[in-house]
């Protein structure tokens, strides 16, 4: 039969974790690993805290031992690498970024989410995102105007 690693807290991460796990405002999956923490330092069984919190024992396990491994940095953030990852957007970037700055649409003055979109076949989502990441606002034109008052 495994048994789970004990967890020992400091001052300083013990203030943090309750700080967490009370915050109004704290992201709810913090607060959710901050009160796996802090039951667990309390001496308590990942079944027992298991079942005080509704969840599953392997995710009990996985944050108490994520704790103990990286102490506070461990449960603060999400491992990297999570979720999938893009594969078409990586293609087409610099055909966006290229067409948007070096070109102008027929009929038009200046691209739009739509109809760049519409020219190369992706999504306009996908445009929007390229747009955004790179600070792009083919709908803005920087003009100044000259003031007529003595």
């Amino acid at each position: 039969m495994r048994v789970a690693c004990k967890v020992m807290l400091s001052d300083d991460e013990r203030k943090a974790l309750i700080r967490w796990s009370r915050g109004k405002s704290t992201a709810a999956r913090l607060v959710f690993r901050a009160t796996i923490v802090l039951l667990a330092s309390e001496g308590m069984k990942n079944k027992e805290i298991a079942a005080h919190i509704g969840t599953s024992r392997q995710s009990v396990g996985l944050w108490r031992s994520r704790f103990i491994q990286k102490r506070l940095a461990g449960i603060e953030k999400d491992a990297p690498g999570r979720g999938r990852k893009p594969t078409k957007r990586n293609r087409v970037v610099r055909l966006i970024l290229e067409r948007t700055t070096q070109t102008v649409p027929a009929n038009a003055t200046h691209w739009s989410v739509r109809t760049l979109a519409k020219e190369l076949k992706v999504n306009p989502t996908m445009v929007h995102r390229i747009w955004k990441a790179n600070g792009l606002k083919p709908h803005l034109i920087r003009t100044f105007k000259v003031s007529n008052d003595p």
